[in-house]
């Protein structure tokens, strides 16, 4: 500042030449013989540094001079007057003045609040822009920024990796130990509050969030921590901070809760690790399963419904053929009780039809045969047909419609011992209606 100060005044001595700062004799009284040239004159005697002294004292005659300061008459000192001390000590405390009320000048951005402090009393709240108010020690200002969401970092600093163990490791319900890592998002939503009923905010939402956590850890099985739970315990985690946050009456809004990592110590994570593969192949193993009962239970259904209609059906049948037969029986006895003996013909024969009837067998009667017999092959081939589709469908027999006589079959003639039921050419009737005829009467004349 000096060699500035001296810069700006030029100092030169008398009838010599502009200083220079480089001169090794600079600040020293030179000697008779030193810097001198040798075809100098007497009156470069005086050329060379000045003398630290006596810069000084050219200094303090140019301020008094300024001032209004007097120069002595001992040839160069002087004595600087009150006028002069007063007015320097004037503008030095005007220029004070005006950088310490300058100091309470301060800028408020968007997003923020200032707070004014007056005496460490909370004076007024401030919005954005410029503002001010008295300096120090009078009054005081703090600026909290209520737009930005901020984080409080957990079991962690910065990165997952840095971890901080003394807050990352929890003891869950069952006794084992888990590593938890979680931020918290947080607005301040009350600047006074935030600023004046709670000392070191930051730590205490800390804390507060720690404390939480660990609790809700402490009441839930490490498997539900670590998997099934682990979205539930954020949500959880934030309420309930919110709720501790009010009651301390800081004045923040918990915005949410980030779990960054729920895993189980780096000691014992390999093993943790396959529990969680066998728990996944489980899970798959699970899913599987249930995708292959909700593809079969439903066709299960489906066919057992379709037993139970085909079973009530039976039984309808059932029902109704034996109710049928029941009263057919009923009938029959009324006849009977009527005519035993025609009933009881009528009930042989009508037996003897059925059974008949189902037969490929054909009766031939021996006495009053023919010379010509004729065999209805395309006939009987007809009624076994229609018998076995009969007997697989689960009815009974199908009696076939008796042939035309005048369409006899072409077969060769049958020998006399064959038995079949061969009808009549000459008459049009059967045998076996002749002889089921012929047994009829003879038992009504036995009967009489």
């Amino acid at each position: 500042m000096l060699v500035s100060l001296i810069k700006r005044i030029g100092t030169r001595k008398a009838g010599g030449p502009l200083l220079s700062l480089n001169d090794p004799r600079w600040g020293h009284k030179p000697k008779s013989n030193e810097g001198r040239r040798p075809n100098n004159s007497d009156k470069n005697d005086n050329d060379g540094p000045p003398d630290l002294d006596q810069l000084w004292r050219d200094f303090n005659q140019r301020l008094n001079r300024l001032f209004g300061g007097k120069r002595g008459g001992d040839g160069g000192k002087f004595r600087p007057d009150a006028r002069g001390i007063g007015l320097t000590a004037t503008v030095v405390g005007a220029i004070a003045l005006l950088i310490w009320l300058a100091s309470g000048a301060f800028i408020v951005q968007e997003g923020q609040v200032g707070i004014v402090t007056t005496f460490g009393k909370l004076s007024h709240v401030t919005g954005a822009g410029f503002n001010w108010h008295w300096p120090a020690p009078f009054q005081a200002h703090d600026i909290v920024n209520t737009a930005q969401v901020q984080t409080a970092e957990i079991g962690y600093r910065a990165n997952v990796r840095n971890k901080q163990p003394n807050e990352a490791l929890m003891l869950t319900g069952d006794e084992n130990i888990v590593d938890v890592q979680f931020s918290v998002q947080y607005r301040i939503k009350d600047p006074v509050a935030w600023a004046f009923n709670n000392r070191g905010q930051v730590q205490t939402v800390r804390d507060a969030a720690e404390t939480v956590v660990r609790e809700l850890v402490g009441q839930n099985r490490m498997d539900t921590v670590l998997y099934e739970g682990r979205d539930k315990l954020g949500a959880q985690a934030r309420e309930a901070i919110q709720r501790m946050v009010d009651r301390y009456k800081m004045g923040a809004d918990i915005v949410g809760v980030t779990m960054q990592s729920v895993q189980p110590p780096d000691q014992v994570a390999a093993a943790f690790e396959d529990a969680g593969k066998a728990q996944e192949e489980r899970a798959r193993a699970r899913s599987e399963a249930q995708a292959f009962a909700d593809d079969i239970i439903p066709q299960a259904k489906g066919r057992a419904a379709r037993l139970v209609q085909d079973a009530e059906g039976y039984r309808a049948t059932v029902v109704n053929q034996a109710t049928g037969a029941a009263a057919r029986f009923d009938k029959v006895v009324a006849e009977y009780a009527k005519a035993p003996a025609v009933t009881r013909d009528r009930m042989y024969i009508e037996t003897m039809q059925q059974i008949l009837s189902s037969t490929s067998k054909v009766m031939i009667d021996t006495k009053n045969g023919t010379n010509q017999v004729y065999l209805p092959l395309d006939r009987l081939l007809a009624q076994s047909t229609a018998n076995e589709a009969a007997r697989g469908a689960g009815s009974g027999p199908v009696m076939v419609p008796p042939q035309n006589p005048a369409q006899p079959a072409q077969q060769p003639q049958q020998p006399q011992s064959s038995t079949s039921t061969q009808p009549d050419a000459a008459s049009g009737e059967s045998p076996r209606t002749r002889e089921l005829r012929s047994r009829d009467t003879g038992r009504e004349r036995e009967s009489r």
